[in-house]
């Protein structure tokens, strides 16, 4: 019996600039060690993380500096209102 392999961690940052961009944009994504470190410097700025893997996946294959395709817009408005509640949260 061999040990269970864990697949590697994925991520993928998102930055919405609703003076200069239309849609979400994807500003980063990566597998093991890097999407380790993109959780690394999310935390060390203090930026939201929002854990969805099916998102994840999905989002992982696309272009970094691509604005996110208009059939994810619901969720992706979704995760960012759950990321302004936490930011008013931390701002109470």
């Amino acid at each position: 019996m061999g040990a269970e392999q864990t697949p590697p961690k994925k991520a993928v940052a998102l930055r919405y600039d609703h003076e200069k961009d239309t849609a979400p944009r994807i500003v980063a994504s990566g597998r093991g060690a890097l999407a380790e470190n993109i959780v690394a410097v999310a935390k060390d700025n203090e930026v939201p993380l929002q854990e969805d893997k099916a998102l994840v996946e999905t989002l992982i294959a696309f272009e970094i500096g691509k604005e996110i395709p208009p059939e994810l817009y619901q969720v992706v408005a979704e995760v960012l209102a759950f990321v302004q509640r936490l930011d008013k949260r931390e701002r109470s």
